[in-house]
């Protein structure tokens, strides 16, 4: 994107709301870092996350990339909960590595007034090779209003 990004919610900021607003998966997921022009969100896998033959689920992995990819909008919108998955789209394209933490890392390639675009490559950690890659498209409600109905900055 070009121009200048502004992060309305920072890594403790975007850690809390997936606290609140997410608690079923909160545990699980965890904000690493926050920068203009990335957001790496953090997979700790647990066997609920395993399928037969000891890898992440593909299920699994779709979750991390559109949690990933709703949390860098978030970064630059302010807490909307309402905003939505419109489009999907993910490629596996290996076999996570057993025994570690996913990580998604996420840029977005639109932020308009309707429409966010963004792209997530999923890698295990410490791994370079990414397993996967999504482009999800959300839509933002009119007003980018918050639960309290307040208009972020």
């Amino acid at each position: 994107m070009a121009g200048h990004i502004q992060i309305v919610m920072d890594q403790a900021a975007l850690n809390t709301f997936l606290a609140a607003e997410f608690p079923q998966v909160a545990p699980d997921l965890y904000v690493d870092s926050v920068s203009d022009s990335e957001l790496v969100l953090r997979l700790r896998v647990k066997e609920m996350h395993l399928r037969p033959g000891g890898t992440v689920s593909g299920p699994t992995m779709f979750g991390l990339a559109d949690v990933a990819i709703y949390l860098t909008i978030l970064s630059r919108i302010g807490p909307v909960a309402l905003a939505v998955t419109t489009n999907a789209s993910i490629d596996f394209m290996r076999k996570p590595e057993a025994g570690r933490d996913l990580l998604a890392s996420c840029r977005l390639l639109k932020l308009g007034k309707q429409l966010a675009v963004g792209d997530a490559l999923i890698r295990s950690e410490g791994r370079p090779d990414p397993v996967a890659r999504c482009s999800m498209t959300y839509a933002i409600p009119p007003h980018r209003e918050s639960r309290s109905g307040a208009i972020p900055g």
